[in-house]
């Protein structure tokens, strides 16, 4: 859960809609909203929904505290009665969506917001916020696990992102499949596994790499990895057998051309006798360099940058719009930016064999079911209160499940079209 508190994270026109509802009677117009993405990131062909659950925590939180109204009224974004609607603000409509982990494509209605249209227009902010960066890592890491081939990753990326970006894009990977990551917060707060030694500056810490080495393992034992590329990886490898023996864990690697160091560095490690000592590589990896290295002898990716940016695509584009007022479709009917009326309702068409087909989305109606559909939204708050939420766990397994479930085309690195089509039929 987020240490800031989550009532400013928005945009001052959200307040300055609900002045202007408040004073001429519409503020309490029952209203749905509803989150899609209009495209996909170019070249993927899924995307992955992530962040529901710290978004769901958030929603609980959101409260403007007093010296926050006092702020907004003397700054004059709001008047003197949305100030006093704000100060006893707490949501207590409807949200229901997509469960985590789930994949997602151009027009599947993810996260559908209902209430007041002022108590849901406060959120739009936060709930585009979280949304646009965890879907963006999910979909980037949930790539690089299909790449790595069921070997291991570590998340490394704290220091590559602001401080709270890098606790919740530790969270999407690990949804994602990764196996650890390096930030300590992600661990305390979401229960994942961390993992990490040491760095260069530790080795230039001291005189000579094998004091260095010496002095890891005699604090962490055999069952650690040394970083053996701060001089010549060789030499490196073999200071390293010397000092910790042939049971030495693993060492990692962390620069050069990696497929050919990997190849080079376990015929020496066999040759030492270290047989089952792994080897771990990192330096920049995004899923096409993971990819490339599928048939050298690696045991483990660690990746940074390329996860918590998205790799190459750090927002999901998703966009949070007014469908329904009062029961009544409502369109926007911009270029580019139309939208279709109603709340949606989705399903995911599947083979008997399970793979699947076909996302059918019905606006103000429910789709007609067939055997092996799946529905896809399930209610995370009703009337203000969260109801029960999958944990990471469960949210983890269940994008397993639906990676496996899409056709085989879908999982290629290459750009193509969306790994399944999207049918969405209009009210009416």
């Amino acid at each position: 859960m987020s240490h800031l508190r989550p009532a400013l994270l928005t945009d001052h026109y959200e307040l300055t809609m609900v002045s202007a509802a408040l004073r001429d009677g519409t503020a309490d117009r029952r209203c749905t909203f509803e989150v899609f993405s209009r495209r996909l990131p170019t070249g993927r062909r899924y995307g992955v929904v992530a962040g529901t659950g710290r978004l769901i925590d958030m929603v609980r939180e959101f409260r403007f505290a007093p010296e926050e109204v006092e702020f907004l009224l003397r700054t004059g974004v709001v008047d003197e009665p949305a100030a006093r609607w704000l100060a006893d603000y707490r949501f207590t409509g409807d949200i229901d969506g997509y469960a985590e982990g789930e994949l997602f494509f151009p027009g599947s209605p993810i996260l559908t917001i209902s209430g007041g249209f002022a108590e849901c227009v406060v959120l739009e902010t936060l709930v585009l916020s979280v949304l646009n960066h965890d879907c963006a890592v999910a979909a980037a890491a949930a790539r690089m696990v299909t790449a790595a081939r069921g070997r291991a990753l570590i998340e490394m990326g704290s220091r590559r992102a602001h401080e709270e970006a890098a606790v919740a894009a530790a969270r999407a990977a690990y949804l994602a499949g990764f196996r650890f990551t390096s930030n300590l917060a992600a661990g305390q707060r979401y229960g994942i596994p961390t993992a990490g030694t040491a760095a260069h500056a530790f080795t230039l810490l001291h005189d000579d790499e094998r004091t260095a080495f010496a002095s890891q393992v005699a604090t962490l034992g055999r069952d650690t990895t040394l970083l053996v590329d701060t001089y010549d990886i060789s030499q490196g490898i073999r200071t390293a057998i010397e000092v910790a023996g042939p049971q030495l864990r693993a060492v990692r690697i962390d620069s050069g051309d990696l497929a050919v160091i990997a190849q080079q560095s376990r015929e020496l490690l066999d040759s030492l006798g270290a047989t089952e000592t792994k080897i771990i590589v990192s330096g920049d990896l995004d899923e096409y360099a993971i990819a490339a290295l599928a048939a050298e002898p690696v045991d483990m990716y660690g990746a940074g940058t390329a996860v918590v940016t998205g790799s190459g695509a750090p927002t999901a584009s998703l966009v949070y719009k007014l469908v329904e007022v009062d029961g009544r479709p409502v369109v926007k009917r911009s270029e580019n930016k139309g939208t279709i009326g109603g709340r949606k309702v989705a399903v995911r068409r599947h083979k008997p064999t399970g793979t699947a087909t076909e996302e059918v989305v019905v606006s103000q109606g429910v789709p007609d079911r067939q055997a092996n559909d799946r529905l896809l939204q399930h209610s995370y708050v009703v009337d203000g209160e969260p109801v029960d939420l999958p944990g990471i766990e469960q949210s983890r397994e269940h994008l397993r499940q639906c990676l496996i479930s899409i056709p085989w085309e879908g999982l290629k690195l290459s750009a193509g079209d969306p790994a399944i089509p999207v049918t969405v039929v209009p009210a009416g």
